[in-house]
């Protein structure tokens, strides 16, 4: 048996494309896993759970045709969508997880995350994040009516993508350090996360002393956003993989 990750669709309304192509992926692909485990992103963006659109209602009755299939399925937030709740969740029988979770995945200790905690060197966006993740924060926003939420979301939105063309390349990814020390403070051997967009396999070596006798390494594997192409992540007995031809 297999279990598949996937992240960063950021699925919206006027892209019936990739809408499509999700859909396919979990009546094909995801049907035959043992789980799939979405980290964060699935939605481009998400102001509550009462702002449904024909979008949401597909996904959900997707969401639902798995798990008739007794495929269980986990969503752990993004920071696009870190305000998807408890009620969508159960109306797609999702399992919400918090952020990192250790998995002893075929005898592997493996740590998800979303990523974008990762990027530590951006500190502007630490400081934002921080505060929109704020519970009495997003109680406070969700209390809002409808409309002023789709327009503070429009209006923050903007300012980060302004924001972002400011930022170079390296501030923008994981930070090292911060990998390691993650790695190390759960005992992981791999660690698995999406958010910065650059599909790749890392090794990470976790222990620097030259009187180490036995080198000891994880791995890092970066999910890839959805364009143009599916990006999915297959992880097994044998080891992990991505699908689609894609080589790391």
């Amino acid at each position: 048996m297999t279990t598949l990750f996937i992240a960063d669709l950021h699925l919206q309304p006027d892209d019936e494309e990739k809408l499509q192509l999700f859909l396919e992926f979990l009546e094909q692909q995801a049907s035959q896993a043992e789980a799939l485990y979405i980290l964060g992103d699935l939605f481009e963006v998400w102001i509550g759970d009462d702002a449904q659109q024909p979008l949401h209602q597909a996904v959900r009755e997707a969401l639902q045709r798995l798990a008739r299939r007794r495929i269980p399925c986990y969503f752990m937030a993004g920071n696009r969508d870190f305000l998807l709740g408890r009620r969508f969740a159960t109306d797609c029988q999702l399992t919400l997880l918090t952020e990192p979770q250790l998995l002893m995945l075929y005898q592997v200790p493996t740590l998800i995350l979303h990523g974008d905690s990762l990027c530590t060197d951006d500190i502007a966006y630490q400081r934002l994040r921080y505060w929109v993740r704020h519970p009495k924060i997003q109680q406070l926003f969700l209390s809002l009516p409808l409309a002023w939420r789709c327009w503070l979301a429009k209006r923050l939105r903007s300012r980060s993508q302004y924001a972002n063309q400011k930022k170079t390349s390296e501030i923008m990814d994981v930070n090292p350090q911060a990998v390691v020390a993650l790695l190390q403070q759960y005992s992981a051997r791999r660690m698995i996360h999406g958010h910065t967009h650059r599909l790749a396999r890392h090794i990470v070596p976790l222990v620097h002393s030259p009187l180490a006798t036995i080198a000891v390494e994880a791995e890092r594997w970066v999910l890839g956003a959805w364009e143009p192409t599916a990006s999915v992540l297959q992880v097994d007995a044998q080891g992990a993989k991505f699908l689609g031809g894609v080589s790391v």
